[in-house]
């Protein structure tokens, strides 16, 4: 690994099928689901390309061609909004495609977000990463992804973000368990579960998708063994990591405490989209006001 060179690539996983959302998403990626006016996952490639990384690779999959062709040009509907005068649309289409360039591999089979990252393994080489899951989306007023790579170049490991949860939810996470670091905002990450019972987590960490990762990880993946429904798991190659003394070893934590809205289920998603809507000048007021009359 290069020492002191800024960490430009991104891999973005968008290989999953989307299942918990049919019938919507039988014939479009769940990635591709509006978040107010605009797909989940451009909110997702905003972020990587406003954190300074300029080399972002997709993992993508079958029936996965809509997220493509999103970031592409569309010459057709950008010489017909221009004719119409309808400039502010326009410079929206525009600046979708404007956000690469993407590159984009397809995961051939569905064995995991661990195995999702490994396939980003030739396009990545020899340079500390980040990975961005769609399901996550953080504001773009915080800075959670700058705070992970500054800690990553300073630690020469792995990092994850974490976020405290209510005790009684984090079975529905990766759980983190961790150590202070003198001196330090970050903590240090001993061990990691999968979704751990409430008597079991050693916290109330959780793990969401957000990575900053050392290229060590490569080779632990390849000799991570499948878990349960056949997949390897991101989870179980950190949890190596954590505990190696080698290069790239040693795993980090950045626990974030901004704002953040999760689309991974339907309720969830349906409150980022009131989350986000309300806060947009163009309407947000009159959303608020409607909200406050619809619940009363």
């Amino acid at each position: 690994m290069t020492l002191g060179k800024p960490l430009t690539k991104a891999v973005i996983p968008a290989a999953g099928l989307g299942t918990r959302f049919l019938p919507a998403t039988k014939a479009m990626p769940k990635e591709m689901l509006p978040v107010v006016d605009q797909p989940a996952i451009q909110y997702v490639v905003e972020e990587a390309v406003n954190a300074g990384l300029s080399d972002l690779l997709m993992i993508t999959g079958r029936q996965k061609r809509a997220l493509e062709d999103h970031f592409d040009r569309e010459p057709n509907l950008e010489r017909a909004l221009e004719a119409k005068g309808d400039f502010d649309r326009l410079e929206a289409v525009q600046h979708a495609s404007g956000l690469g360039p993407l590159h984009f591999v397809r995961q051939g089979d569905p064995k995991g977000l661990g195995h999702a990252v490994l396939c980003a393994r030739q396009h990545v080489g020899d340079e500390p990463f980040a990975v961005l899951l769609g399901d996550d989306l953080i504001d773009e007023r915080d800075q959670l992804l700058r705070s992970m790579i500054e800690v990553q170049a300073r630690t020469g490991g792995s990092v994850v973000a974490l976020i405290e949860v209510d005790p009684a939810q984090i079975s529905a996470y990766g759980c983190a368990d961790v150590s202070a670091v003198d001196g330090e905002d970050h903590v240090r990450v001993n061990g990691l579960v999968e979704k751990p019972s409430v008597a079991d987590a050693p916290s109330n960490l959780a793990v969401i998708g957000r990575y900053v990762l050392h290229p060590a990880v490569f080779d632990v993946l390849e000799d991570t063994p499948p878990g349960r429904g056949g997949e390897i798991k991101l989870t179980d190659a950190l949890q190596t990591l954590a505990t190696s003394d080698g290069e790239g070893g040693g795993v980090y934590g950045v626990i974030f405490k901004g704002r953040r809205y999760d689309t991974g289920d339907k309720l969830s998603y349906l409150k980022a989209v009131i989350s986000i809507a309300s806060e947009r000048v163009d309407f947000g007021e009159d959303l608020k006001t409607w909200m406050k009359a619809f619940v009363s």
